[in-house]
């Protein structure tokens, strides 16, 4: 059983920073990509960010150059350092992990995380 634990939401004014953890804990084999989403209820899910195993990212055009993902892969960890935040960034924060554990390629997903963003 894998599981992505998630931490760092919370509340933060216009202009401020914060920064997502995301652990993925349990019977783990390998993982390749890790990944940020996010939601704001009545609408699809978006990629935020994706890190691969190899290090090369990709972000999301809304949020390029003012979010960085990275990752400690012999913690199992990957990390959203989001700066200079707006009100536009408002939404539930989800991990994804694709990996393997005793079967083949899965995707997880974390719980997802409340990040708003207010005066």
């Amino acid at each position: 059983q894998v599981q992505l634990v998630e931490s760092g939401g919370g509340l933060v004014q216009p202009g401020g920073s914060l920064r997502l953890s995301c652990v993925a804990t349990g019977n783990i084999r390998s993982i390749n990509g890790m990944g940020w989403y996010r939601q704001v209820a009545g609408k699809q899910r978006e990629l935020v960010a994706f890190i691969s195993s190899g290090g090369s990212t990709n972000y999301a055009d809304s949020v390029l150059g003012r979010f960085t993902i990275s990752r400690d892969s012999a913690k199992n960890t990957v990390y959203l350092q989001m700066n200079n935040l707006n009100p536009e960034d408002t939404a539930v924060y989800y991990c994804n992990v694709d990996g393997r554990s005793t079967g083949p390629l899965y995707t997880w997903w974390g719980q997802g995380t409340q990040v708003t963003v207010s005066s």
